[in-house]
């Protein structure tokens, strides 16, 4: 018997029909939507009288364009009010379960799916969302899906696809002191380019990997698409188990230990072959930012930016306002975000607050601190990190996808910086004319405090286990 990769065994266990040589269809578990990328999609069905094949296997939620202040009030925004209405109205009339805004299940898809248990080991999970290869840390194989393919999926919760080639990625060793999933990946990312996964999907492999929280791997996982990669999956082990097992929709009793029992064969056989493998040391990778417009321009935070002869590297650093060979070290930063589907879970704010707790917030700062979900906003204030944050002068606001990609009212100004946990530093991602340097939510509180970019390195500070 041939020996199998993670994502094969996932891959062929829904594979329904094949075209020798051509593409596959493939059975998608679990279709998550939200009030952006669905609505031409349910215009689509209605059009062509189509009901929703299987309506028990979709969940919506409303992360987007939602506001992150007031969420009791109506939303003002004509556009995101438009959105929101049509969401629940489609859901209602096709019988979709919802988390609309307010819900206590409600938030960012790739945040609340996976803490209420919808999210499981050996799925195949697809969103019109490109960033869905956050569930891949579960042992799931889960992307982004264009509108087109919400319709495919609704009417026959199937998709038409050609295989994607198998890359892995392996990090063994230990991790320095201030070194977070964030730095991993963008220390990947920066190494081998935004390239290096077209075509692929990423297995991430190795102590590091294997040590890390489900939050940290969700973080890892989140980040594959920036590498071009169709998405990324961690294999299912003990850690994963613990943290599905009596979530609000995982399986229960026997048939969790059934489940379990299956999600033990998932792992890569042993002398599995993939199309490409990288391989790094833990010890080499350090806090890092980012200093371009796309992920892959990220460096040490203690480095300089490089000094290289290309069009695209210093089109990019002109709309940075950044120099070659700058270092960023005390560069003033007026706007940090703390939030997104990447780094919006309840340990990138344990790690906050312990790095904030007793400081306060430099006067120049305006920071939002964004939970990924109603979960994740009680978890913050029952655990009394919202009074932590709120002594040191930070201001909590509601859960969504805010200045992550500025749909709603959180953007960052024209010119100004902002270290934000997000995934993407696109131009203009955060706001037109809005400069992002990306980084993990320990370097992002530490330059909410001192208004500077610092070299967390070079403080005392340890965090505690989480």
């Amino acid at each position: 018997m041939s020996k199998k990769t993670l994502f094969d065994k996932v891959w062929d266990a829904h594979v329904v029909d094949a075209i020798e040589n051509g593409p596959q269809i493939l059975y998608i578990d679990k279709h998550l939507i939200h009030e952006v990328t669905s609505p031409q999609a349910f215009n689509e069905l209605k059009a062509r009288n189509i009901p929703i094949f299987r309506p028990n296997q979709i969940v919506a939620t409303a992360d987007h364009n939602t506001p992150t202040v007031d969420q009791h009030l109506p939303v003002k925004d004509d556009l995101s009010r438009k959105q929101l209405k049509q969401l629940s109205e489609n859901c209602k009339a096709n019988n979709i379960t919802l988390y609309e805004l307010g819900h206590k299940y409600n938030g960012i898809v790739h945040v609340m799916a996976p803490e209420l248990g919808i999210t499981q080991p050996g799925m195949t999970i697809v969103c019109g969302d490109s960033h869905t290869s956050t569930h891949g840390a579960f042992g799931s194989i889960a992307f982004g899906i264009g509108t087109s393919q919400v319709a495919q999926v609704f009417a026959s919760q199937c998709l038409l696809l050609t295989k994607p080639k198998s890359l892995r990625v392996t990090v063994n060793g230990t991790l320095k002191k201030g070194v977070l999933p964030k730095d991993v990946i963008l220390y990947i990312i920066a190494q081998i380019g935004t390239n290096a996964g077209t075509g692929y999907f990423c297995e991430y492999a190795g102590d590091v990997f294997e040590n890390m929280s489900m939050e940290g791997r969700m973080t890892v996982c989140n980040m594959s698409i920036e590498m071009g990669a169709r998405g990324g999956m961690i294999a299912p082990d003990q850690t994963t188990f613990d943290y599905v097992k009596d979530r609000e929709f995982a399986p229960k009793g026997k048939d969790f230990e059934d489940k379990v029992a299956y999600w033990k064969t998932l792992p890569t056989d042993e002398g599995a072959v993939f199309d490409k493998e990288y391989t790094f040391n833990a010890e080499d990778i350090e806090p890092m930012i980012t200093y371009g417009t796309n992920p892959g321009m990220g460096i040490k935070i203690t480095d300089n930016i490089p000094q290289l002869n290309d069009a695209s590297f210093e089109k990019s650093l002109k709309y940075m306002d950044f120099k070659k060979g700058e270092s960023l070290i005390d560069k003033t930063i007026n706007y940090v975000f703390i939030g997104s589907c990447t780094n919006s879970r309840i340990e990138d704010f344990r790690i906050a607050a312990q790095y904030v707790k007793g400081k306060q917030k430099a006067d120049n700062v305006t920071a939002w601190l964004v939970p990924g979900s109603k979960q994740v906003e009680s978890q913050i204030i029952e655990e009394g990190l919202k009074s932590i944050f709120e002594n040191a002068g930070f201001k909590l606001r509601q859960p969504g996808c805010s200045a992550c990609l500025a749909m709603n009212d959180d953007k960052i100004p024209e010119g100004e910086y902002c270290v934000s946990t997000s995934n993407r530093n696109f131009e203009g991602r955060q706001g037109q004319g809005s400069r992002t340097i990306l980084a993990s939510p320990l370097v992002a509180a530490a330059t909410a405090i001192e208004g500077k970019i610092i070299d967390v390195t070079a403080t005392n500070f340890v965090a505690e286990e989480i």
